[in-house]
């Protein structure tokens, strides 16, 4: 890894949130920070039409935004290694583009400016698809720190990836870690009684199997206190209430058995539409790199 955080800015409150957390983050990782600014592709199309004065306010737009947000880093942490960048085109693409080499992304959940007044469905899911590696959504930042990382795990490739992330996050915290695995049950007519037995068995194998991962988890990190939590329903109730006494949430970016198969779109996105703090969503970086 590079020793690089990157947080997209575009100028709103949200952004705002996002650019504090990615301060934090690379103080935590010891890294440097690089604080993108994505200008809307129709300004070089304005250039070309000959209305340059438009095209010029959007750039210093842009560079007030960068300016600014530098000097809030100066202020905050005054030795803090910082970059500001200035790129025109697609939102998801540059930012994909600016953080192929980082450790993690930070976004805010919604944007003006730059941004086009976008919502969290359009910027921030669409990077979180996208990107390999963690991205973190700041929707809402925790009023206080709880000393907790929260994962939502079910043993697929994804949720391992996530589970990796969410010890390291813990580890430079020195936060404790509470690891959530659900199971919905199978649905069955309300007359199939004799099926109760079944189904707890099958949850209990479940819990077995999963209990078994974390345990080569726990060994590999001594140094993080781990609970687990076991829970029949769906991840993104369990999930959204853990938030609420969390310092961040970690999810795949997409899972299987107790996740259902989910895609972003559900699990993911629930979370991150619903959690009272920051959301990580991880995706493994050997999908494409």
């Amino acid at each position: 890894m590079a020793g690089l955080v990157v947080v997209g800015l575009d100028g709103s409150a949200s952004a705002a949130l996002a650019a504090d957390y990615a301060v934090d983050d690379a103080v935590r990782r010891g890294a440097a920070l690089k604080i993108v600014h994505v200008r809307d592709p129709w300004s070089g199309d304005l250039a070309l039409r000959g209305l340059d004065n438009l095209t010029a306010a959007a750039t210093r737009h842009g560079e007030d935004i960068l300016a600014a947000a530098r000097e809030r880093v100066r202020e905050r942490v005054p030795d803090l290694d910082v970059v500001t960048r200035m790129v025109t085109g697609s939102i998801v693409e540059q930012l994909k583009s600016e953080s192929a080499e980082a450790d993690c992304l930070v976004v805010g959940s919604r944007g003006m400016g730059g941004f086009a007044g976008l919502l969290l469905g359009s910027v921030g899911l669409g990077v979180a698809g996208h990107v390999p590696g963690p991205i973190v959504v700041v929707r809402q930042m925790a009023p206080v720190s709880y000393g907790e990382i929260v994962v939502g795990y079910d043993g697929s490739d994804h949720s391992e990836a996530a589970l990796e992330y969410a010890f390291g996050e813990a580890r430079r915290r020195g936060a404790g870690l509470k690891v959530i695995y659900t199971w919905q049950e199978l649905i069955f007519s309300p007359y199939a009684i004799g099926y109760s037995q079944l189904l707890q068995g099958v949850f209990n194998d479940r819990v077995a199997d999963v209990h078994q991962r974390l345990t080569s988890w726990r060994e590999r990190n001594p140094d993080v206190k781990v609970e687990e939590s076991f829970l029949t329903g769906h991840p993104i109730p369990a999930l959204t209430e853990a938030s609420r006494l969390a310092d961040l949430v970690v999810v795949g970016s997409r899972g299987m058995g107790a996740f259902g198969s989910a895609v972003l779109g559900s699990v993911s996105h629930g979370v991150l539409h619903g959690a009272s703090c920051p959301v990580a969503v991880v995706r493994p970086y050997q999908e494409e790199r």
